[in-house]
């Protein structure tokens, strides 16, 4: 495993856009790619409240994206990693399922991918990397 996605880039890979988060994913090899079970139940509950019109359509799109991204459990290093995360960031009360996932993604290791490097930044040795910027 070399990347952990964020839940923005997992809807993007979704809906193929921007092409530039495809075509990086692309040039991944099967197993360098995870989500975090955070992130599956942030996309889990956008599905449920999707309109129902659209419902369908996102059942489908999620269940092919983690079909071929596999989930990874949210364990006890992780757990461990979000003590300093949180501590890192105790005037950030609105991105508690940020703090989440930087923690995961900490514990295992892994470049977090977002679109959202900002949200990010300020949590310790967190790696990440923005694949909507075309490089």
């Amino acid at each position: 495993m070399k990347y952990m996605l964020d839940t923005n880039i997992c809807i993007y890979l979704m809906k193929h856009q921007p092409p530039s988060v495809g075509r990086r994913f692309a040039e991944c090899r099967q197993g360098d790619v995870v989500i975090s079970a955070i992130t599956l139940a942030e996309l889990e509950y956008g599905v449920w409240v999707s309109r129902e019109e659209t419902q369908n359509q996102n059942r489908q799109a999620l269940d092919a994206l983690v079909e071929m991204i596999p989930p990874v459990p949210f364990d006890r290093p992780a757990a461990a990693a979000y003590a300093e995360v949180r501590a890192a960031a105790l005037d950030r009360r609105r991105d508690a399922l940020d703090k989440l996932i930087a923690s995961h993604a900490k514990s295992l290791n892994l470049t977090l991918v977002t679109n959202n490097l900002d949200d990010f930044r300020v949590y310790p040795d967190i790696v990440l990397e923005n694949w909507v910027e075309d490089n």
